[in-house]
C-alpha cells in the first residue's frame, strides 16, 4: 500500500461550526468537569472552552480531508502520533468559526508514511483562533513519488526522522514537536486519573467525534485491536484538566499545548498523570506525561504553555 506524495497540499473547507454553549458545557462534562467556568451560563465572562475543545470542530475536516486523499484501507491504518495545538483566542458560545484543513507534510518514515494536516481556525472577522498540526503514521504504508518536504516550517524543531515501534504499544515512537525527551525527567507531582467503561461512548457524543473504533468492539477488532479503545484527544484532555487543577491555570489561559502519543488506553483502565512545571526562556510551562496500567507512556513530551497573564501572575 502506498501513499502518494502528491498530496501534500491537499486543503479542504473553509468549513463554518457554530459554537454554542451547550457543546462546550458538553465537551466539558464529557471530562468530568465540573467547575463552574464550565457549566455556569451566569458567568459574566460566559461559558469557558476546555482548551481541546477545538478538536471537536477540526473533526469533521479531518474525516473529510481522509476521505479526499486516503484509500479507506490506508486510513485504517493511521496513528495519531502527535498533536500542537496553539491557541490564538478561546472560542466562545455563540461564535461562529471557519476551519480549514491543508496536508503540510508527507514523508517516508521505517513505520510508515508520515503525514502532517494543518487545521487554521478564523471567527466570522477572520481573527485566528486555533491552530492544530496533527500528526499520524500510517502503518506499513510507503510514500509514493518524490519525497514530500514542508508547506508549513513549524516554528519548533520537528519530530526527528528516526522512527521506531515500542514492543507492547500501540502507537509510534515520534518525538514531541517541543523536542526530544522533554517531560520525562522526574516529576514534581503525579495523580492517578480513573478512565471508565463507558469513557468512549460519552466523549464521542459530546464531542461528536465519531470513529467506530473507540465504540463498536466487532469493528475495533476487525481493524486488529485487543477492544475498543479511548481516543488520544481524550486522553489528552484529561490530562490537560488534571494539570491546570494542579497547577491553577484558568482554561481560557492556555496558549499552546503539544504532546505525542503511545500506548493504548483500554476501558475501564486508569492512567498515572506525572508533571511538573518549569521556566524556560518564554516563561513558565507544565511538562507531563501520562502512563496506562501496564507502563506503557500513553503519552510522553507533553507540554501546555500559558499565556503571559497566567505566566505572570504566580
Amino acid at each position: 500500500m502506498k501513499i502518494s506524495a502528491g498530496i501534500l497540499g491537499t486543503a479542504i473547507g473553509p468549513r463554518e461550526a457554530e459554537i454554542d454553549a451547550r457543546w462546550l458545557m458538553a465537551y466539558a462534562a464529557a471530562l468530568g468537569e465540573t467547575a463552574p467556568e464550565y457549566l455556569d451560563t451566569t458567568r459574566p465572562a460566559g461559558i469557558a472552552a476546555h482548551p481541546l475543545f477545538p478538536v471537536c470542530y477540526e473533526w469533521p475536516l479531518a474525516v473529510e480531508v481522509r476521505v479526499k486523499t486516503l484509500a479507506r484501507e490506508i486510513a485504517l491504518r493511521g496513528v495519531h502520533v502527535s498533536h500542537d495545538l496553539t491557541i490564538h483566542r478561546p472560542p466562545i458560545a455563540g461564535a461562529r468559526l471557519l476551519t480549514t484543513a491543508t496536508i503540510t507534510q508527507v514523508e517516508p518514515r521505517p513505520a510508515g508514511a508520515y503525514v502532517v494536516t494543518r487545521f487554521e481556525t478564523t471567527d466570522a472577522d477572520g481573527r485566528p483562533v486555533s491552530t492544530t498540526r496533527y500528526g499520524s503514521i500510517h502503518l506499513g504504508v510507503q510514500c509514493e513519488g518524490a519525497a514530500a518536504g514542508e508547506l508549513d516550517p513549524h516554528p519548533v524543531p520537528l519530530p526527528e526522522r528516526e522512527r521506531e515501534l515500542d514492543e507492547g504499544e500501540s502507537a509510534v515512537r515520534s518525538l514531541s514537536p517541543l523536542g526530544r525527551g522533554q517531560g520525562e525527567g522526574p516529576p514534581d507531582w503525579s495523580a492517578r486519573i480513573d478512565v471508565p467503561a463507558n469513557l468512549a461512548h460519552v466523549y464521542s457524543e459530546c464531542a461528536r467525534i465519531w470513529n467506530p473504533i473507540h465504540t463498536d468492539r466487532a469493528v475495533a477488532l476487525a481493524a486488529g485491536l485487543p477492544d475498543i479503545i479511548l481516543h488520544g484527544t481524550a486522553t489528552l484532555a484529561l490530562a490537560v484538566s488534571e494539570v491546570l487543577r494542579r497547577e491553577v491555570i484558568a482554561a481560557a489561559g492556555v496558549r499552546r499545548i503539544a504532546c505525542r502519543f503511545g500506548g493504548m488506553v483500554r476501558m475501564p483502565s486508569s492512567i498515572t498523570l506525572h508533571a511538573g512545571a518549569h521556566d524556560s526562556g518564554d516563561g513558565r510551562q507544565v511538562r507531563f506525561r501520562a502512563l496506562t496500567a501496564d507502563g506503557s507512556r500513553a503519552l510522553r513530551d507533553g507540554c501546555l504553555v500559558p499565556t503571559a497573564h497566567e505566566r505572570t501572575s504566580r
